[in-house]
């Protein structure tokens, strides 16, 4: 059992992340923790596994958790056995049987003679069979890296799995793996993902937000079922707001009239009596007070209808607010961009692929690019790009426009700052007014446009990219998408998807998740074995 009691935390500079978070996790119980980036789910997870303490509040554990870590670097330094925290116990196993039995390494081993055993057994499960434990991090892959840390619950055998994006940087058949081993163990869980292919196998969705944390009772499409319903309801709250607030309006304007029309027949009919000058004064300042008065009335209710209506807006999805306006390429569907004849490639004239390549692409069409890590998928990319050329067969390629968005938004120059990196591509020559338009249709504000670009998060970068792209004269003829959902919330996702399905051009997708895939409409794939 995982119990959060009133926990907050606070950063070390001062800014609070969240409060009052109370959460009860049971035995076996299979949780998804899903919110925006930035909001604090990481944090979370860390403080849930003891890395990090509350500044407020209590968490109890029966058992001491296993964290998974989402990779970006930070154990480079490591070996492997120290990054899973086991090298104390494998350097008593070796000093006892070396004859060294000290009280210190007694306790250290605490009776597990199995631990090189199991070790190796769960190296191979995670195919990570050659590691040496003392290897360092630094040299493995991102995929490789993930896998050693998932390898761990089977050499530490917790009862508690906390997993920070487990499913970044594993190829299909290593997703397959943590799939089956989420839908099979006995484990309590408590996953941080944006694969919703992975959030489908877990039995409970708590969201967390800026209100705190909403428990719901069922899987991803589940919650998003009930997301699309609380929507809908909140967009109907608006609109009755909108109208409300018109209505409130038209009231104030009318009832202000009529209260002018009362004065103003009030004043000619006192000049008519010829009432002295201090009795029209007297008629004055009671007819300003009584115009001053309905004013404050109206006015009180249409304010507290404004601030009923800007704090219903605030909660509406931020893609919601959002416009693409995507150009359509102008090349007619169907003319061959790719083509490729019998490509292969390789170094000091050691093929990469056992058979050549063949294929071709054509104008329109969406194309997934299939391969296991370390097939050579970034390969046929520079080749398409015409960066590198084959060692064997030919590629012929059309005169296009192409844009390579890897999944660190590489286009964007770190150097500008938001509104200098958007310039870039006006070729339209669009004036700066228009610039800041499109700018806040991407949910950037003022407070972004003088923002460093390498202050922004992966979320950021995205949709700073998707901004670039619809202030150019005219959309691209391929956009080439290479793993783009990794560093990526699940509500940016989301406008990734719907930026890409208004888009009209030819697409070529990198990407082991299979939900986003199907979303954006895939036609066919080309494999590399």
């Amino acid at each position: 059992m995982l119990i959060l009691q009133d926990v907050a935390y606070i950063h070390p500079n001062r800014d609070l992340l969240f409060a009052d978070i109370n959460l009860v996790i049971n035995k076996q119980d299979k949780i998804a923790l899903i919110g925006n980036n930035g909001i604090g789910k990481s944090t979370l997870l860390k403080l849930s596994a003891g890395k990090l303490q509350p500044s407020n509040g209590l968490i109890k554990t029966t058992t001491r958790p296993y964290y998974v870590p989402q990779i970006f670097g930070q154990y480079n330094d490591y070996s492997i056995a120290q990054a899973l925290e086991i090298d104390a116990k494998l350097n008593a196993l070796t000093e006892i049987l070396d004859g060294n039995v000290t009280d210190t390494n007694m306790a250290l081993l605490d009776d597990d003679w199995a631990i090189e055993e199991r070790c190796r057994e769960a190296l191979a499960h995670w195919d990570l069979e050659g590691l040496d434990l003392s290897e360092k991090m630094e040299k493995l892959s991102g995929g490789q890296k993930t896998k050693v840390f998932l390898a761990g619950i089977i050499m530490h055998r917790p009862q508690i799995v906390l997993l920070d994006e487990p499913s970044n940087h594993l190829d299909r058949a290593s997703r397959a793996m943590l799939y089956n081993y989420i839908e099979t163990t006995s484990n309590t869980l408590v996953v941080v993902s944006h694969d919703r292919t992975l959030l489908n196998l877990l039995n409970t969705v708590c969201e967390l937000s800026k209100h705190g944390i909403t428990v719901y009772g069922g899987n991803y499409d589940f919650y998003a079922e009930q997301k699309m319903i609380e929507s809908d309801a909140l967009n109907q709250d608006v609109k009755s707001k909108e109208k409300a607030l018109r209505k409130a309006k038209d009231t104030e304007r009318e009832s202000l009239e009529r209260q002018q029309k009362l004065d103003a027949r009030g004043k000619k009919k006192q000049e008519k009596a010829g009432l002295p000058t201090i009795s029209m004064n007297t008629f004055k300042n009671n007819a300003e007070k009584s115009t001053s008065r309905v004013k404050g009335v109206h006015a009180e209710k249409v304010g507290s209808i404004s601030q009923e209506l800007t704090q219903l807006r605030s909660d509406l999805p931020d893609i919601g607010k959002m416009k693409m306006g995507f150009n359509n390429s102008g090349l007619h569907r169907g003319k061959v961009l790719i083509d490729a004849k019998n490509i292969n490639f390789g170094y000091a004239n050691q093929l990469l692929w056992q058979q050549a390549l063949n294929f071709q692409i054509r104008s329109g069409e969406r194309i997934a690019l299939n391969g296991v890590n370390g097939s050579g998928k970034t390969t046929v990319i520079k080749m398409i790009l015409g960066e590198l050329e084959p060692l064997a067969g030919t590629i012929d390629r059309a005169a296009i426009s192409t844009i390579y968005i890897d999944q660190d938004y590489s286009l964007i120059d770190n150097k500008l700052n938001v509104y200098e990196q958007t310039q870039q591509f006006n070729s339209g020559a669009l004036q700066e007014h228009d610039i800041k338009i499109r700018l806040n249709r991407f949910l950037f504000t003022k407070d972004y446009w003088s923002k460093p670009c390498n202050a922004l998060s992966g979320g950021e970068k995205m949709r700073l990219m998707l901004c670039s792209l619809t202030i150019g004269r005219q959309a691209p003829d391929v956009i080439i998408l290479d793993e783009p959902t990794n560093n990526l919330d699940i509500q940016n996702i989301e406008i990734l998807t719907s930026a890409i399905n208004e888009y009209k051009g030819t697409l070529l997708v990198v990407s082991h998740d299979d939900f986003f895939l199907k979303q954006i409409n895939m036609e066919r794939s080309i494999d590399i074995e």
